[in-house]
């Protein structure tokens, strides 16, 4: 009896099936829990993100500029984003958001920008959870750390506080640590190139980790992690950031006492002045709030968790309120290592001890998300409008009669929903500069040919008297097209008057 090809193929393809399946069921049960945990968080944030958005709970900061910026880089344009007046590499050198440009080639949304930012926080959970597998030999406790990770109200925060790439920060930190413990060179290399790529000064987070890689792993690696990162910083913003904006930082006076140079004097001459400094403005608490989410279970066994010391400390010196409070994205970069060194530390106990001291842990962590978080148990209730808010509702309705490609000036928060073109403004832009590019001294001027191009304006109807002012300079050149009980579209019909 002759056999065929197909009939000969047949059992090859069983048995590629079978080893298929054979490995989905060797998987265990906590693997596939943690999966459940991390799907489920991506896809309660991602929906609830898209409501807010839609919900005009979104802004031109800083929402609009990276929807802008993104888009035009899918489109092979020079990222210029007029929303800010400045190049997208020139704000920050977050060369990471190249990675999201096939996302806008398939489907360029609001939803691509804030799927990617819930699924890579929450994939932070995911070199958590293995440590603490292998470290704590338990799946139940693995899972009881990856969840305390969700929890930490920083997570939660920054996941809602518009969009932001240092939310990348969760997963590539938290890899990069992961690996390190592990050994995993290869993964550590990926892992640390792909978090400098977030930000210049994610260094503040990967240096530290190069010098505990250094003490307590590999030398040579360790030395080259915290070389690597100084130079890429270096570079970042004295050749990238100074060639487009024409200065290497623009938050140099987030600095205290007048920058570097005074706060060295003042280190030296009045110590306690910067001590008082420390203490100052609920600084303290914000320390608390970011440690006591893992309940101190990291004083056991400190270095791990020490690699976050160094960017929390310049949160606390900063001179930004942003930097030292838990609602904003400039947390997230230290959480993924005070998770990790919790896990590290509790590696350390024996038996009972280590269950009862994780179990304290995530209670601990429930009473801090309960308390300072932003999850549907929290005491802590989000002041936006739902995406069926007649305002909202009607943002959209006047949305639809601005032409696509029409250069516009439109209020803040309707800014996210029109961002996917190559000129907008935020208004007062350009007819009054401000916040808008890296020349502070243009502040309160018209920019000409800018002012000169612009179509449409739109202004809700319940305006500031600073936005009515603004709008009554330029009333002269616009005429009211359509309006409803929220908002009003002006379209160009003549000339600007003088400024």
């Amino acid at each position: 009896m002759t056999v065929t090809a197909t009939e000969r193929a047949r059992p090859a393809e069983s048995s590629h099936v079978q080893r298929l399946v054979d490995r989905v069921a060797a998987v265990s049960p906590w693997w596939w829990a943690l999966g459940v945990l991390v799907v489920g968080w991506t896809w309660y944030f991602t929906s609830l993100t898209l409501d807010v958005h839609h919900g005009l709970g979104t802004s031109s900061y800083d929402f609009g500029l990276y929807d802008q910026g993104v888009w035009l880089l899918s489109r092979f344009d020079a990222p210029f984003v007029t929303l800010m007046g400045r190049n997208l590499f020139g704000d920050h050198t977050s060369f990471i958001l190249v990675l999201l440009v096939p996302l806008y080639w398939v489907a360029p949304s609001a939803g691509a920008l804030l799927f990617a930012q819930a699924a890579l926080v929450g994939a932070g959970a995911i070199p958590i959870f293995a440590y603490a597998r292998r470290r704590l030999e338990s799946g139940a406790l693995a899972l009881a750390f990856a969840a305390m990770y969700l929890l930490h109200p920083a997570v939660g925060w920054t996941n809602l506080e518009n969009f932001h790439p240092d939310a990348f920060l969760g997963f590539f930190v938290a890899t990069a640590i992961y690996a390190a413990l592990e050994r995993k060179w290869r993964l550590y290399v990926v892992f640390v190139v792909l978090s400098l790529l977030v930000k210049e000064d994610a260094s503040l987070v990967i240096v530290p980790l190069g010098v505990w890689v250094a003490l307590r792993r590999d030398r040579r690696i360790g030395l080259l992690t915290m070389a690597g990162s100084i130079g890429f910083m270096l570079v970042a913003m004295l050749v990238v950031m100074r060639t487009l904006v024409g200065v290497p930082t623009r938050n140099a006076w987030r600095i205290p006492f007048d920058g570097p140079g005074g706060l060295v004097r003042t280190t030296l001459t009045k110590p306690g002045d910067v001590v008082d400094h420390l203490r100052s403005d609920g600084r303290g608490f914000y320390l608390w709030q970011m440690v006591a989410p893992f309940a101190w279970v990291a004083a056991r066994l400190p270095s791990v968790a020490l690699i976050s010391a160094l960017v929390l400390f310049t949160n606390v010196l900063s001179t930004y309120a942003y930097q030292y409070m838990i609602q904003y994205h400039y947390s997230m970069i230290a959480v993924p290592a005070l998770a990790l060194g919790a896990v590290h530390a509790a590696g350390a106990l024996a038996g009972r001890t280590r269950v009862v001291v994780v179990a304290l842990a995530a209670g601990v962590s429930l009473l801090t998300a309960t308390l300072w978080g932003p999850l549907p148990f929290s005491r802590n209730e989000l002041a936006v409008w739902p995406p069926s808010h007649p305002g909202a509702v009607a943002a959209g309705d006047i949305a639809d009669d601005v032409p696509d490609g029409a250069v516009i000036s439109v209020h803040h928060s309707i800014a996210p929903h029109l961002a996917r073109r190559q000129k907008i403004y935020q208004f007062p832009n350009p007819f009054r500069v401000v916040l808008y590019g890296p020349d502070i001294s243009l502040e309160g001027t018209r920019l000409g040919d800018r002012a000169e191009d612009v179509e449409y304006v739109l202004l809700p109807v319940a305006r500031s008297d600073e936005e009515s002012a603004d709008l009554a300079r330029i009333s002269a050149a616009f005429e009211l097209v359509g309006s409803n009980a929220y908002w009003e579209l002006y379209k160009r019909s003549g000339d600007l008057p003088p400024p």
